[in-house]
């Protein structure tokens, strides 16, 4: 994971939940994480990571997530065992 996915996973799981966040910088996080994506119909992509599935739905016509779908990635990345990790190597 390089450091602008390191920044991206640390953007998600911010307090308070963040908007804005690049969907291709999900998408690349989700990469990064050793995740699949497929695309679905429509806007959908789905997603799996260390066996847990997902589909979100990619923003338009913004490229920029809302809260909601942030919420949705942290959830999803959390029940994938994705969390983010300071420095020091303790876990948050």
């Amino acid at each position: 994971m390089n450091s602008k996915n390191r920044k991206t996973l640390e953007a998600v799981f911010a307090d308070p939940v963040r908007s804005g966040i690049k969907w291709a910088d999900v998408e690349a996080l989700f990469a990064a994480c050793g995740g699949v994506l497929e695309e679905a119909q429509g806007s959908r992509v789905c997603v799996e990571i260390n066996g847990v599935f997902a589909h979100f739905h990619r923003p338009h016509p913004q490229p920029d997530t809302d809260k909601g779908a942030v919420k949705s990635v942290r959830r999803f990345l959390e029940n994938a065992g994705v969390v983010p990790f300071p420095v020091n190597g303790t876990k948050t």
